[in-house]
């Protein structure tokens, strides 16, 4: 006879996934928002794409700018395909599910919850996955987009092309090259809540807890990493003559 869920399970498991949603959304939206008026890794980095972009209209030969945006589209690529493999998988798990659930309880610390619980662990990360391949196969057709805008970059000696459209130019493409960078670093960040749902198979407390702490690392990793200083490191001249460098 199959076990119903208890009331107090499915109030625990709703208040899980509801706390889930919004350490990812809330996440998602402050370091859209916060991003604007503080340094980031994707605010930095749109920055040096402008520089990338403005230098690229400089040279003669784009074939190494050509090549690091087939670097970075295929990069996106891999892990469109990847996501299509989990989904794969996923679907397999859902239509074993007594299987699943089974080998699952034979672990330890593992909560003991019904098959339709566990349907719906299941189906949320179907959906994170889908989620994720729809975010990066848009980040895909975005780098494609590049890669025209880059064919149809002003020559050098283009007499015909002023000042203000080359930079004009230059930013037009540094937004589309951000722009697909945000999706793939969305892509990525839902494959961090992703792992962070596999927890919710063992407690639900213990989910709520693991997609805090990915909050944290991700807010950590964007706002105030390393690399973060790094690539806001400016020469400094100092009195001596030395040149050094100096965290802004």
């Amino acid at each position: 006879m199959p076990v119903l869920p208890a009331a107090d399970d499915v109030l625990l498991n709703l208040i899980a996934f509801l706390w889930f949603l919004f350490c990812w959304v809330g996440y998602t939206f402050y370091a859209h928002y916060k991003g604007r008026d503080t340094a980031c890794l994707a605010s930095v980095l749109h920055l040096y794409r402008k520089d990338w972009m403005t230098r690229l209209l400089m040279r003669e030969q784009r074939i190494a700018d050509a090549s690091v945006i087939g670097n970075l589209e295929r990069n996106t690529a891999f892990f469109a395909s990847s996501t299509l493999l989990i989904l794969a998988g996923l679907i397999t798990v859902l239509g074993a599910t007594d299987r699943a659930q089974n080998l699952l309880q034979e672990l330890p610390f593992v909560a003991q919850v019904s098959r339709e619980i566990s349907e719906m662990k299941l189906l949320v990360l179907l959906a994170i996955f889908v989620y994720a391949f729809f975010t990066f196969s848009w980040g895909m057709r975005q780098y494609n987009f590049a890669s025209v805008l880059l064919g149809s970059a002003p020559l050098l000696g283009e007499k015909s092309v002023n000042e203000s459209e080359r930079r004009a130019y230059a930013e037009r493409a540094a937004r589309v090259l951000s722009m697909a960078g945000n999706e793939f670093n969305l892509g990525l960040r839902s494959y961090y809540f992703a792992l962070a749902t596999l927890s919710w198979f063992i407690n639900p407390w213990l989910y709520m807890l693991i997609t805090t702490g990915v909050v944290a690392v991700l807010y950590r990793r964007e706002f105030h990493s390393d690399v973060l200083k790094v690539m806001m490191f400016t020469p400094t001249l100092f009195s001596d003559g030395a040149v050094q460098e100096k965290s802004e």
